[in-house]
């Protein structure tokens, strides 16, 4: 038992550090720039195919690393200065059903490109046989491989933001985008960096997934709404917000859709153990959002304007 809880707290990890991937950018975004981007998932598709493609036509995973992160940025560049950047002034009505429509565009034009049937990253071969971590826990080294990326990616976001002057300019913006803007600041340049940062961000997520679930048209729909959770949770704007709140809604998801039915099992037949432990985990990270905000409206870390 005590082996399973290990391999489920690092699942919960694994889908922790996802979570946070996307959601920093999303959260800077919004933060900083008003702007509530649902096509932020797609940008996460688009480096999931990119990323995949040039790996499958390389035959070198690691070549698909830097092409996702290149197609995500400039496609987020694509889409500021297109799209986003009009919508600035605007209500958030508008920026919702501008970025929806976005979320249609992108899934037809990758229907066009790459058909509908999902594709698949192969796996380095260095990371294709489970490692034995404890005596009788036997884990997939690329889960670990997600895992370090996502923690030095928190490393390195947490050295920009507190030790750079882009980094000022951001935790400027986050809290008073008019005073940057009346210091002389090129605030449209300062957008531009952090819709292209984040979209590099959803790109990395979005490709290192690709080995563990399929890259298919609409995955990043499927993970948005959890991420919009952490968002909200952690507090618009805040990456340290961000990082807390992913990697404990991964654990907290991860482990309530492994263990709930089970304990659940003790107390009513299997089958509707089943069906009620199903259905309380795929609430359980939206119950966790309610109660956080019933005590802290701006979520647990929220940047004071």
């Amino acid at each position: 038992m005590t082996l399973l809880i290990i391999e489920q707290l690092l699942n919960g990890l694994q889908y922790g550090v996802m979570l946070f991937l996307l959601a920093a950018g999303l959260t800077l975004i919004f933060g900083i720039m008003g702007v509530i981007n649902l096509a932020h998932g797609s940008l996460y598709m688009v480096g999931a195919f990119a990323g995949t493609w040039v790996a499958t036509e390389t035959g070198s995973f690691w070549i698909g690393v830097p092409a996702a992160l290149a197609a995500a940025m400039l496609t987020g560049f694509a889409v500021e200065a297109v799209v986003v950047r009009r919508l600035y002034a605007r209500d958030h009505l508008d920026q919702v059903l501008a970025t929806f429509s976005l979320i249609l565009i992108f899934n037809q034009l990758i229907v066009l490109i790459f058909g509908r049937a999902p594709i698949y990253t192969a796996l380095p071969p260095a990371f294709s046989e489970s490692v034995e971590l404890i005596p009788g826990l036997f884990y997939p080294p690329y889960r670990l491989l997600i895992i370090a990326v996502g923690l030095l990616v928190a490393l390195g976001l947490w050295g920009l933001i507190n030790f750079t002057r882009i980094g000022m300019l951001v935790r400027a913006g986050s809290t008073n985008r008019e005073m940057v803007r009346a210091l002389g600041v090129d605030i449209r340049l300062l957008y531009t960096f952090v819709f292209g940062l984040g979209a590099m961000l959803a790109g990395l997520a979005g490709f290192m997934t690709g080995p563990i679930l399929a890259v298919q048209v609409g995955m990043g729909e499927q993970i948005l709404l959890a991420t919009f959770v952490v968002v909200v949770i952690g507090g618009v704007g805040s990456i340290k917000g961000a990082f807390v709140a992913g990697i404990g809604l991964g654990v907290i998801d991860t482990c309530l859709r492994a263990f709930l039915p089970g304990l659940l099992r003790n107390l009513m037949p299997a089958s509707e153990a089943d069906a009620l432990g199903l259905g309380i985990s795929s609430m359980g990270i939206y119950l966790l959002m309610a109660v956080v905000l019933l005590i802290r409206p701006k979520g647990l870390f929220a940047v004071e304007g």
